[in-house]
C-alpha cells in the first residue's frame, strides 16, 4: 500500500526514523519495477543546520524542492557526477536523505543500471547485492533516480517513484549515529546523531560501532 499524505506530516527527524523499513519503488519507462527497503536515512534540518543546503534560510533554484510540499523529491548532483535523493519534510527547508536501501525486487536490472552508470565502464565488474544500494549515490544509480526525471516529484501522486508500507509489521531497533561526510559543517553539527539505520542490517552504508552500544540487546 502506498504511503499517503498524512504519513508524511512529520518533522525531519521523525520522518527519517519513520521511513526506515518502508519500501522505495521506482517504475522504469518499460514498466519494470525496482524496489527496496529503506535501511538508512539522514536528517538535514534546514535553517539552523550548517550541513543543510538551506542553512540560514538559503533559497536557490537547486534547493527549491526543500521548500515545496511535504513528500517532494529533492534530487541533486554531487561532485557534478552523482545524484542523491532526499524527501522534504513538513518544516520549510528540511529534508531526509535516503542513504541506503536493501534491494528486494528487480535486482538484475539494478546490476545493469549500476554498471551502465559507472564512469569507468568496467563491464566485467561484479557487485554483491549488498553493494548495489549501500550509499546515497549508489542507490540512485541502481534505481535510475536522477535529477532530470525525479527531481520535484511529489511522491504521493505519480507513477514513477513512490513509497510503500511493508506487507507486515517489522520489528527492529534504530541506531542514531552521526552523519557522514559533513566535517566541513563544524564539529557541533558533524557529531549530532542525525543519521538513523536499522540495527544489524547488512545493507547500510557504514556502521557506527560506538553508537550501536546504545542498543540494548535481549539477554
Amino acid at each position: 500500500m502506498k504511503l499517503e499524505r498524512e504519513d508524511f506530516d512529520l518533522t525531519c527527524i521523525e520522518m527519517a526514523k519513520f521511513l526506515l523499513g518502508k519500501f522505495l519503488v521506482r517504475k522504469l519507462e518499460d514498466g519494470t519495477i525496482l524496489k527496496g527497503k529503506i535501511v538508512e536515512t539522514e536528517s538535514y534540518l534546514g535553517r539552523l543546520d550548517k550541513a543543510s543546503h538551506s542553512y540560514g534560510g538559503r533559497k536557490t533554484p537547486r534547493n527549491e524542492p526543500m521548500y515545496m510540499s511535504v513528500g517532494t523529491a529533492y534530487v541533486y548532483m554531487t561532485y557534478g557526477i552523482y545524484h542523491c535523493f532526499n524527501i522534504s519534510s513538513k518544516e520549510p527547508g528540511a529534508a531526509v536523505l535516503i542513504r541506503a536501501v536493501e534491494p528486494t525486487e528487480g535486482l538484475n536490472h539494478m546490476h545493469k543500471l549500476r554498471l551502465k552508470a559507472m564512469k569507468s565502464r568496467n563491464l566485467s565488474k561484479i557487485f554483491k547485492d549488498s553493494e548495489l544500494c549501500n550509499g546515497p549515490s549508489k542507490l540512485c544509480m541502481s534505481l535510475n533516480i536522477h535529477k532530470e526525471i525525479c527531481n520535484k516529484l511529489n511522491l504521493l501522486d505519480n507513477d514513477i517513484l513512490w513509497l510503500e508500507n511493508p506487507s507486515e509489521n517489522l520489528d527492529f531497533d534504530i541506531v542514531p549515529a552521526k552523519r557522514i561526510g559533513i566535517d566541513s559543517a563544524g564539529e557541533e553539527w558533524a557529531m549530532k546523531p542525525l543519521r538513523f539505520y536499522i540495527f544489524g542490517n547488512t545493507f547500510v552504508s557504514k556502521r557506527d560501532l560506538e553508537a550501536e552500544k546504545s542498543i540494548k540487546l535481549p539477554k
